[in-house]
């Protein structure tokens, strides 16, 4: 079954009586090309957990389950479908039957931690807790960053070992996002609270895009496929700390970022002048200018006085 035939796919909405529903995000993925993309990105060995987020018609689902090592004696990599609509259940048991190593569960990936599906102590909690899984998806625009966010700091367990995620073009472009033309430094999109965000956490690139006529229906955007590989997860002191200054720093972006933390943090300006001039930092130097490794430079600075 091709699940990328725009034909196929309506033939099985009619069979169940289904429809897209935007309030979902539901785009489905027709290009091939966009799928082995994400697919080689993953890098899935036999033994690996794959969780997909939100797969719809099972379309990206089969290709990870195609992966030749499930032929291979001793088992390969384990599947595990996580779709909120109940409606798009029934067409995955159908789609995905052939499949034995998919497992399809119907859950909120946004409150998995406090679901009973977590909550049973089955195969999702016990891959969360340990931390050894992959996250592939072609995620709804409308929830993507609050997602990317809470897998790199889940509330339990550890973060993925890799993410491979289709999301909005302008969205991927600003989590990859460099500084502002300055001293060398340059990029599509200014440094921003997102980018800062993702990138203290996890390494960031951007695969490939996907125009919006390579899925039905058509969104308004296009997309992009980015790579995210999580770092050792620091303490939650340090943690708070660089998130407390860096939200003061970018509180308002288009002014001086100083100025930003004098206001916000009650931090004296003169102690915050000394510090800019130690690390090489201009009084007037704006917070997208920042790259992350003068970041944590300035926070540990800030934390020591």
């Amino acid at each position: 079954m091709d699940l990328t035939n725009r034909t196929v796919i309506k033939d099985l909405l009619r069979k169940y009586g289904v429809r897209p529903e935007k309030y979902l995000g539901q785009h489905f993925i027709l290009s091939k090309k966009a799928l082995a993309q994400m697919v080689a990105a993953a890098e899935i060995k036999k033994n690996d957990t794959v969780v997909e987020i939100g797969p719809g018609f099972g379309t990206l689902t089969q290709e990870l389950a195609k992966n030749p090592h499930f032929f291979l004696k001793g088992g390969g990599p384990k599947i595990i479908a996580i779709e909120k609509d109940p409606k798009m259940i029934s067409i995955l048991k159908e789609t995905l039957n052939d499949y034995k190593n998919i497992k399809i569960i119907q859950a909120d990936a946004r409150n998995l931690w406090v679901s009973e599906t977590y909550k049973k102590g089955n195969r999702v909690g016990t891959i969360i807790e340990k931390g050894r899984y992959k996250i592939v998806a072609n995620l709804p625009y409308n929830i993507a960053t609050f997602l990317i966010r809470q897998w790199l700091d889940p509330p339990v367990g550890g973060p993925p070992e890799l993410m491979v995620l289709m999301i909005q073009k302008e969205v991927a472009q600003r989590i990859c996002a460099k500084p502002r033309l300055r001293q060398g430094y340059g990029g599509q999109a200014p440094m921003n609270l997102l980018a800062v965000s993702v990138q203290f956490y996890a390494d960031v690139k951007i695969i490939g895009y996907v125009p919006a006529e390579a899925f039905w229906p058509k969104p308004k955007v296009d997309s992009a496929i980015i790579e995210i590989v999580p770092k050792r997860k620091p303490p939650q002191k340090t943690r708070d700390a660089f998130f407390e200054v860096v939200k003061a720093g970018f509180s308002q972006p288009r002014k001086q970022l100083i100025g930003n933390l004098t206001k916000k943090l009650k931090f004296p300006r003169e102690k915050l002048i000394k510090i800019f001039k130690d690390l090489n930092l201009s009084e007037q130097i704006r917070a997208e200018n920042l790259s992350l490794e003068e970041w944590v430079s300035l926070v540990k600075e800030i934390e020591n006085n």
